[in-house]
C-alpha cells in the first residue's frame, strides 16, 4: 500500500518532470521535447516519464495543462455575470484564446504534433467554455445556425487565426486581423439583427432548440426525439 510519502514523492518527481519538459520547450522549441531529452533534464529514467504519463501525448497534456493554468492564473482576470452581454463575453474569451496562443508559440506546436488520439484535457476543457458561451447566444436568439455548426466555425476560425499569425514574423502580423475574423465568422452564425432577437425560422429553431432538455411532460426519448427532428431542420439546405 502506497504511503502519503510515498505520494508525495510521486507528486514531487511528477512536477519535476513536467517543469523540465516546459524548460525545454521554452528555451529550446517544440522539437526539443521528446521523451529522452525530457528524462535526462529531469535526471530521471525513460521509463519513469511512461509510468507517470502513460505516453508522450500524456507528458503533453500535462506540459500543456501547466503552462495554461500558469497563463491563466498570472492575468488579472474579471469575473464575467452570468447574465452579462453573451456578445462581450465570446469577443472576450476570443481575445484571450488568441493572445495565450501568440504567448505560446511553441506550445501550440507541441499540441499541433501530439498525435491522433483523443484530444487533450486542455483542449476539452477549452470547448467546454465556448460551448457555454455559445449556449448563451442561442438562448438570446442570436445564432441563425445550429450551436455545434457555431461552435466548430468559432473554434476553427480562432486556432486558423493563430496559426495564420504564427506563420509570419511578428513585425509582419496584422495586428487587426483576430478583431476582423471574430467579426467575419460572426457574420456567418449571427442573425442578422444581433441587437433584437431574431424572428426567422432558423433563429427560432436554434433558440428553441436551448430549451428542449428542459421541457416538462415529456420522456427523454420524446425530448431526443425533437432534438433530433430540430437538428435536421437545421443541417439540411
Amino acid at each position: 500500500m502506497a504511503t502519503a510519502q510515498d505520494t508525495a514523492s510521486r507528486d514531487d518527481v511528477r512536477s519535476g518532470i513536467i517543469a523540465a519538459a516546459t524548460r525545454l520547450l521554452r528555451d529550446k522549441g517544440a522539437n526539443a521535447v521528446t521523451t529522452r531529452a525530457v528524462a535526462e533534464a529531469a535526471g530521471v529514467q525513460a521509463p519513469t516519464i511512461y509510468r507517470l504519463f502513460g505516453d508522450k501525448d500524456g507528458l503533453i497534456d500535462a506540459v500543456a495543462e501547466h503552462v495554461m493554468s500558469t497563463y491563466v492564473s498570472s492575468k488579472s482576470a474579471v469575473a464575467e455575470a452570468a447574465d452579462g452581454d453573451p456578445m462581450a463575453d465570446l469577443r472576450s474569451g476570443w481575445r484571450t484564446h488568441l493572445e495565450f496562443g501568440l504567448a505560446n508559440p511553441e506550445l501550440y506546436a507541441l499540441i499541433a504534433t501530439r498525435g491522433r488520439g483523443a484530444p487533450s484535457p486542455a483542449v476539452v476543457a477549452g470547448m467546454a467554455v465556448l460551448r457555454a458561451r455559445v449556449r448563451r447566444l442561442a438562448a438570446a436568439g442570436l445564432l441563425r445556425v445550429d450551436e455545434q455548426r457555431a461552435l466548430m466555425m468559432i473554434h476553427a476560425a480562432g486556432n486558423g487565426t493563430i496559426l495564420a499569425l504564427l506563420g509570419m514574423p511578428a513585425d509582419q502580423r496584422d495586428p487587426g486581423l483576430g478583431d476582423a475574423m471574430f467579426d467575419a465568422v460572426l457574420g456567418g452564425v449571427l442573425a442578422t439583427a444581433p441587437a433584437t432577437p431574431d424572428t426567422s425560422t432558423n433563429a427560432i429553431a436554434v433558440t428553441f432548440a436551448t430549451v428542449v432538455p428542459d421541457l416538462p411532460g415529456l420522456s427523454d426519448a420524446e425530448r431526443a426525439l425533437m432534438a433530433e427532428w430540430l437538428g435536421r431542420s437545421l443541417t439540411r439546405p
